[in-house]
């Protein structure tokens, strides 16, 4: 609610739909001079509010309700959509290398079945060629492996030996044969007892230095191989060995593997294990050689032996980095079935596309954020302003309709201070004078009201402006006091005019009219709100009892006590005159007239 005192008596109540405040103006008492508002200035606020109703009804009603979440929540579904793309991107990346690692397993697979079925080819042969042979000597078996000119698909193979199947009651005529032979053999271990067959290595070629270790072992003294030549001797097939150390290492440990043929003498029931064609291999140099037909790239291979467990490793090859990400492929080498294991050497960062997509999507939020920041303070600064187009339109229109009604006022005021000074002067001089004097007075105070943007006026102010002319010209004294209080416009015309008449009447016929005379103005705040001013004249000429009534007394009593709406208890004592008035004061409300946007408007 605006301040009751600030448009005077006459209430104008005006209800304006774009903010749905009602603004209650109370019309002024005394003219306006110089308010205007240029055409093109009311088409803008009028354009202003219909785009203010646009704006509330579309995004920027957003902008303006949320300023600080709309951006935020702009960066949070753009870092939104960015993840989800990160992940999709990453997800076609895991697909991608899932594929590569499943094409480089099924591709290493295959080049391990072909290596060990180019030694099981071979075997074969060796197997037919035997079976036909009364005996398998150093030079027959020597021209065999001539005959078969290993070439690199042979490669990965410590060589191929031959290990004949005695009984233990035929291992020393064994060992003298063998020494007839230029080969001085000492089966091992010699512990027969008990076993179907000895099964020692025979012949070896190429016979190295490696290879010479391995002579007179007997491979059926042991598990896996036993298990792997009982298997071949029931499915007359190459067979492979599980995971075993070669005799050839010595003291060593790498894992290797042997593939067994067996050679019979006669068909059917009737034939007899005469012995073993059998190839051994190095486990990681029979891996090495399969990977010579196929690339691995930067993946990491390993090979075991029926399971994935330390133990049955046989063979690996480290990744470039390890990442744990791996696949399991199904291998078959010489009826034996074996695990390969393919290891990614793909990082578990992202990928260059994803940090991209990642830092483009970053840069892209803020930049929205940061452009959405400033849509929304433009747009608050757009409503701050439109507010106060609203507000100065408002004004305008309440002040055009007040202006037509004060300058009625004024006029009329004039009129009626023409007439009574017209009734009561002997002539045109003093009609001239007195009329000069008043309007002067009306002068003065609007010309405190127009400084202070009509607004509240001190008391102290009117009073001195209404005593300057008095003061400077008269050697009597004058004394103001009281608090420091401020009235309303049209209560401060009023006040004025009421102290000029009484200043001239002193000036006249009062204490301002000696040397020795004295006026004291004194205001004091009362219980009910109101303002008690209090003038008392001294030291002057005596005051006649019977007076003629001047136009001052009425001015005071009709048109100042009805402007004020209190009664005026003006006395004219013999000492003095002595008058009283009543000035209400009244709380200033939070309208400006003239108040500034919060934001400067913009001239484009």
């Amino acid at each position: 609610m605006h301040d009751p005192w600030l448009f005077g008596n006459d209430a104008h109540s005006v209800w304006f739909p774009a903010n749905g405040l009602r603004k209650t103006a109370a019309c002024y008492k005394a003219g306006i001079a110089g308010m205007s508002l240029r055409h093109d200035a009311i088409e803008v606020v009028e354009i202003a509010l219909a785009a203010r109703g646009a704006r509330k009804r579309g995004f920027g009603r957003w902008l303006i309700t949320y300023p600080r979440a709309v951006p935020v929540a702009i960066f949070l579904l753009v870092i939104v959509i960015t993840l989800v793309s990160v992940v999709v991107i990453e997800r076609a990346e895991n697909h991608r290398e899932l594929s590569r690692m499943r094409a480089t397993a099924q591709a290493v697979a295959s080049a391990l079945e072909r290596r060990g079925a180019t030694g099981s080819s071979y075997l074969r042969a060796g197997a037919a060629l035997f079976s036909t042979t009364n005996t398998v000597d150093l030079p027959t078996f020597r021209r065999f492996v001539d005959e078969l000119r290993l070439d690199s698909d042979f490669r990965g193979a410590e060589g191929i030996g031959w290990a004949a199947a005695l009984l233990p009651s035929e291992i020393p005529a064994f060992e003298q044969a063998m020494a007839r032979a230029g080969f001085a053999l000492d089966v091992r271990p010699d512990e027969f007892a008990g076993r179907r067959w000895v099964v020692p290595v025979t012949l070896l070629e190429p016979l190295t230095e490696r290879n010479r270790r391995a002579l007179g072992f007997d491979m059926y003294s042991e598990n896996n191989r036993r298990a792997a030549m009982d298997e071949a001797m029931r499915t007359v097939s190459p067979t492979a060995s599980g995971r075993i150390v070669l005799a050839q290492e010595g003291e060593g440990e790498e894992p290797g593997f042997l593939i067994y043929m067996p050679v019979f003498d006669g068909d059917g029931a009737a034939r007899r294990l005469r012995g073993f064609i059998y190839s051994p291999f190095n486990a990681q140099q029979f891996l090495a050689s399969a990977l010579q037909l196929e690339n691995r790239g930067e993946m990491g291979i390993r090979l075991y032996d029926g399971a994935v467990v330390p133990e049955r490793l046989m063979a690996s090859l480290d990744p470039i980095r390890e990442t744990g990400e791996t696949l399991i492929e199904d291998v078959t080498v010489a009826n034996r079935p074996m695990l390969l294991v393919v290891e990614s050497s793909r990082a578990s960062a992202l990928t260059m596309v994803s940090m991209l997509t990642l830092l483009f999507g970053l840069a892209v939020a803020s930049l929205l954020m940061l452009l959405s920041r400033l849509m929304t303070q433009q747009a608050v600064e757009d409503q701050i302003t439109l507010d106060w187009l609203e507000e100065q339109h408002s004004i305008r229109n309440m002040l055009t309709r007040e202006l037509n009604h004060r300058v009625k006022n004024t006029l009329a005021n004039v009129l009626s201070i023409v007439a009574l000074t017209r009734r009561r002067s002997e002539g045109l001089d003093e009609f001239a004078d007195g009329l000069d004097g008043r309007i002067r007075a009306l002068s003065a105070t609007h010309d405190l009201l127009t400084s202070s943007d009509w607004g509240t006026t001190p008391i102290s102010a009117i009073v001195d402006v209404e005593l300057a002319p008095y003061t400077q010209a008269s050697s009597g004294t004058v004394h103001s006091e009281g608090p420091d209080i401020e009235i309303a416009p049209n209560d401060a015309l009023s006040l004025g005019l009421a102290i000029h008449e009484l200043a001239t009447n002193a000036a006249k016929y009062g204490a301002l009219s000696q040397a020795d005379g004295h006026v004291s103005i004194t205001w004091e705040m009362t219980e009910d709100n109101l303002l008690r001013l209090r003038w008392v004249e001294s030291g002057g000429p005596p005051v006649p009892e019977v007076r003629k009534r001047g136009f001052g007394t009425d001015l005071i009593e009709k048109i100042v006590a009805h402007e004020l709406k209190h009664p005026v208890n003006l006395s004219f004592a013999p000492d003095g005159v002595v008058c009283e008035l009543l000035v209400p004061v009244r709380e200033r409300g939070p309208f400006r007239m003239r108040r500034r946007p919060r934001f400067p408007i913009r001239e484009s």
